[in-house]
């Protein structure tokens, strides 16, 4: 029997409607030599410390650091059925392929029950980016082997592992010391994502309560050609101003000011246009959705997962959602026919759109060089009804379907234009553009508008050579004062933990940190916000993301390398370097062991504040 062994219910029903299983069984779908069976997510955890011996039932100093020589797992009680279910057609399965989500936690789903059920016959991968017919049918002509899937296993194992180490044993170090400072009903609990993202908000939150408002002083010209106005900012020098070129001495822009009413005049020194031509937006990885969605409607990052999902899943809409690749493979434009031909049929609305696009114009995206596990989210082939979406769900399509669009329009095109000046010593510039070809920008209305120039004013230039004479009419001082910068919104967090590496001030971890080293993954920052707020370490005000007391005295206490955003980015590193078979599981595991065991004896010294 070949057996299809799914993550979802869901997932299953697509299945085996494909592959000719349509007798419903319990807990499966079985067909002419084939079955499909499901779990619900992760159906086996991770045994806890008293899984491990009786010292370990009650939390104490003593019995720490808690590191298993051999590690086990436990069915989740919710999942016993079912797993029994499972356990039963393993024994009877000569094949199984394996359809869990396509990604490195999907895949540890499934070869953790195939290997605590003990299965030894043949297994396959079907790796599948969406869940349309026409998808399931291409992913079962071109499955995987067994071996090629295999590292994110080993991959999801050093991540479960790792989190467990660090999990179970600095949650019962600090509760402990926490009992001692009095906080007898409190969990303290510390995690290798959570902690570090909860330091990002502690640290940002401090930035702003100790914030120093600073005033400094702008200058603005009104100029005039004899025929046409424009607005020029002063340029203050380097012995009036600030590390950000902002004057700070208010009689040196006064005095400015004065010279330049009374003289009446600027003289152009030079003037330079540059034709920019700018690339539509990537289709969207989940990071950046997740971003735009909390920019444009203040939506949360679990909440624009569970969207996509719903999307991928029960619509059939969109493509897998869980990635962290805006690219797209070039074998796939050949599907982009029919792709705006379901878009279409899905709504008619997008009809006019499609008659204005090439489609035969190859966008940057298209890129086999840049893709990682998945591709960017794009809508399938599929036609769907808009009328069984949510408003939001409508949204987020919309949006999606939108930077799919833009993908076939023009290239944005405008003529910038700087223009500088000078009236005795003193140098001012001015800033303007002209749009030659609105292009793809047509899509967004004003989300992607750029023709505000640095000094916050949209404005053409007039025509203007060098030595040229234009008359000052209005000289504008402007008293201003420094701003902190915003509390983190989930958009924001989100891309504060993708990028982490710039939040990193030890010079030797920055050089061993890729560019783009993020704590979390995209299948897994939206949950450790949401689990920030459930356990009271991150409030929501409105669509800000505040820490709590409690949130800084933990992070306080905590010792730098568990709390540093670039310790936990360079775990992922090494997790992507056993995905790709560079580095081995239990050299990891090995190295992480003798870590939290020293980490585990300092922290033991330590004493909390409350």
């Amino acid at each position: 029997m070949k057996l299809f062994l799914c993550e979802k219910p869901s997932q299953g029903r697509d299945i085996a409607k494909i592959v000719g299983a349509t007798k419903r069984s319990d807990g499966c779908i079985v067909g002419d030599g084939v079955t499909v069976t499901w779990a619900f997510g992760h159906l086996l955890e991770m045994t806890g410390p008293e899984g491990y011996g009786e010292q370990y039932k009650q939390w104490k100093m003593a019995s720490l650091p808690i590191i298993p020589q051999q590690w086990q797992l436990s069915v989740k009680p919710e999942a016993k059925k079912q797993f029994k279910v499972i356990q039963s057609l393993l024994k009877k399965a000569t094949t199984v392929i394996i359809a869990t989500d396509a990604d490195r936690e999907g895949e540890t789903i499934a070869r953790q029950l195939l290997e605590y059920c003990q299965y030894k016959g043949k297994t396959q991968r079907l790796w599948l980016s969406a869940l349309d017919d026409v998808s399931i049918r291409k992913g079962l002509s071109s499955l995987k082997s067994d071996a090629e899937t295999y590292p994110l296993y080993l991959a999801g194992l050093g991540r479960a592992r790792a989190d467990w180490l660090v999990g179970m044993n600095m949650t019962r170090v600090y509760t402990l010391l926490g009992r001692n400072a009095g906080l007898q009903k409190t969990v303290l609990s510390v995690g290798r994502v959570q902690t570090p993202t909860l330091r990002l908000v502690v640290d940002r939150d401090r930035q702003i309560t100790s914030f120093i408002p600073k005033p400094f002083w702008s200058l603005f010209l009104t100029l005039n050609t004899g025929t046409d106005s424009f607005i020029a900012e002063w340029l203050p020098p380097e012995n009036v101003s600030d590390e950000d070129n902002r004057c700070i001495h208010e009689q040196a822009a006064r005095l400015v000011s004065q010279h330049v009413q009374k003289s009446g005049q600027a003289i152009v020194s030079s003037v330079e246009t540059k034709r920019a031509k700018e690339s539509a937006p990537l289709p969207f990885d989940l990071g950046t959705l997740q971003q735009v969605c909390s920019k444009k409607w203040s939506m949360g990052a679990q909440q624009v997962l569970t969207i996509a999902q719903s999307l991928y899943e029960i619509h059939k809409a969109t493509t897998y959602p869980r990635t962290d690749c805006g690219y797209l493979p070039e074998s796939m434009f050949a599907e982009v026919p029919h792709v705006l031909a379901a878009m279409i049929k899905t709504d008619p609305q997008v009809q006019p759109l499609t008659t204005r696009l090439n489609p035969q114009f190859k966008s940057r995206a298209w890129n086999d060089k840049k893709i990682s596990a998945h591709h960017g989210i794009i809508p399938t082939m599929q036609a769907t009804e808009l009328g069984k979406m949510t408003d939001e769900e409508r949204k987020v399509y919309n949006l999606i379907c939108s930077h799919y669009l833009a993908q076939f329009f023009p290239l944005h095109e405008c003529d910038k234009t700087q223009v500088m000046l000078s009236n005795a010593n003193q140098s001012f510039r001015a800033q303007g553009k002209v749009i030659i070809a609105a292009g793809w920008k047509t899509l967004f209305s004003k989300d992607f508008d750029d023709s505000t120039s640095e000094l916050g004013i949209e404005q053409n230039i007039p025509a203007l050579i060098d030595g040229q004479c234009c008359s000052v009419t209005n000289v504008d001082i402007r008293v201003l004062k420094t701003k902190p910068p915003e509390h983190f919104t989930d958009g924001t967090l989100i891309a504060a933990m993708k990028n982490a590496a710039r939040f990193v001030t030890d010079e030797r971890l920055k050089q061993r940190l890729k560019e783009n080293a993020g704590i979390g993954t995209e299948a897994t920052r939206a949950g450790i916000i949401e689990t920030l707020l459930k356990r009271g370490y991150l409030v929501k005000k409105k669509r800000f993301l505040v820490s709590s007391d409690t949130a800084t005295m933990l992070i306080d206490a905590i010792p730098d390398v568990i709390k540093d955003p670039g310790t936990t980015a360079l775990w992922e590193q090494a997790l992507d370097s056993i995905a790709s078979g560079e580095l081995k599981l239990d050299d990891f595991l090995a190295k992480q062991s003798v870590w939290i065991g020293k980490i585990v004896e300092y922290a033991k010294q330590q004493s909390l504040v409350k």
